[in-house]
């Protein structure tokens, strides 16, 4: 029998609201039942970082800027650090984007120049890709802008994962050209370069990016490839899944998702070891299905049937229970049997169709766990301002 999730919203007057993503969990550590979430005055086009007590009342509201295309989707990338006295936020733009660390108790503030997607469970240093790079290669609106990357792509060994220190510095910590060499299948990713080079003039538009962390910021996950290409292009779709230890040692490839392999949306489950996401169904690799592998890329298999390439993450109290979404939809599904045990309709007063981009006019539900597995938090859009939602069972 499936039972209602109960959706409870969080309103901000005059803000537009979303939390950070669904990896990131927006709940503060320190049991003070604190929210952190991100939102916009559409009028001014400012976006904040806010800090919102137990029952939705702004407490604290963090570093206004100028918002890009990027906020309406998750926001400024607001995380908590480890002790939850300091929040880090993404601030400047694609082209030239900055993290902030904001200390709560007198709202100093220390910045170093690069992206940010999350800061680690285990606070700095920051490992990060250039996140204008996707938006350059085509995310959003499906067509490449190369003046607007903020390193050119073909110059492989000047981007890839940066480690960052607020009130420090940037380094390069691994190189796009090193990931490529590293590779399993160097020599077939070098001769669709190749081929790029011969039908375009420049080659693939291979990059490092989504850095995603497991729990405890063992071991993260990163994307190699350029899964959000131009088609006008010809350019194939690219995605390899590939893990690491912190220090960007051990690097595996976990999953191979490019060359006509679908799949989309992978990230941790709460054991530290396995990914969850959408990927080939092992019955019928033209179909996507819910599935899990190891970080190593061992023991792929399927949990769910249910395809609708949306947002999966495991419960951390219950290994059987996946949230995922679909469009206007929240569900919970339980693996061992592949049976929807709880759903919601989300309000989502998207314009149809909306237009190209990431904008005001639609979210990303993104359901996110709380830290013990018992609520969800959910994007929703009732009106002309999204309004995060605590979804219940």
């Amino acid at each position: 029998m499936t039972s209602p999730i109960r959706l409870q919203p969080l309103p901000v007057a005059g803000r537009w609201c979303v939390h950070a993503y669904y990896t990131t969990c927006p709940w503060a550590g320190d049991g003070s039942g604190r929210l952190l979430i991100a939102g916009a005055d559409r009028r001014s086009g400012m976006g904040e970082a806010l800090v919102l007590d137990g029952d939705g009342g702004v407490q604290r509201r963090l570093a206004a800027e100028p918002v890009d295309g990027g906020f309406w989707h998750t926001g400024r990338w607001q995380t908590w650090s480890p002790d939850c006295t300091e929040v880090y936020l993404q601030g400047g733009t694609l082209e030239r984007p900055r993290v902030i660390r904001h200390r709560l108790a007198d709202g100093a503030q220390a910045t170093v120049a690069g992206d940010m997607e999350g800061a680690p469970p285990t606070g700095e240093p920051i490992l990060s890709g250039l996140m204008g790079m996707l938006y350059a290669a085509g995310y959003g609106d499906g067509t490449m802008h190369p003046e607007r990357s903020p390193v050119p792509f073909a110059e492989r060994e000047r981007h890839g994962l940066f480690r960052l220190t607020c009130g420090g510095g940037s380094v390069l910590a691994l190189s796009t050209a090193q990931a490529i060499a590293a590779h399993p299948d160097r020599d077939r990713i070098a001769a669709a370069d190749a081929e790029q080079r011969a039908r375009t003039g420049d080659g693939l538009t291979l990059m490092s990016y989504c850095v995603r962390w497991n729990r405890d910021g063992s071991r993260l996950l990163f994307h190699l490839g350029n899964h959000c290409v131009d088609r006008r292009r010809g350019e194939p779709r690219l995605l390899w899944l590939m893990t690491a230890r912190p220090d960007l040692t051990d690097v595996r490839l976990a999953l191979d998702l490019s060359f006509g392999r679908r799949g989309v949306h992978w990230s941790w489950q709460p054991d530290g070891e396995r990914l969850v996401g959408y990927g080939p169904d092992p019955d019928a690799p033209d179909r996507l299905c819910l599935a899990e592998v190891r970080h190593d890329g061992c023991g792929y298999r399927r949990l769910s049937r249910h395809a609708s390439g949306g947002h999966p993450s495991v419960s951390p109290a219950d290994p059987h229970l996946i949230a995922t979404d679909e469009g206007g939809r929240v569900l919970l599904i339980d693996s061992r049997d592949d049976t929807v045990v709880a759903e919601c309709r989300v309000p989502h007063q998207a314009a149809s169709p909306p237009p190209p981009g990431r904008n005001p006019f639609r979210v990303c539900h993104h359901p996110v766990w709380d830290r013990d597995g018992s609520r969800l938090l959910i994007n929703t859009l009732p009106g002309p301002d999204a309004v995060v939602a605590v979804g219940r069972w």
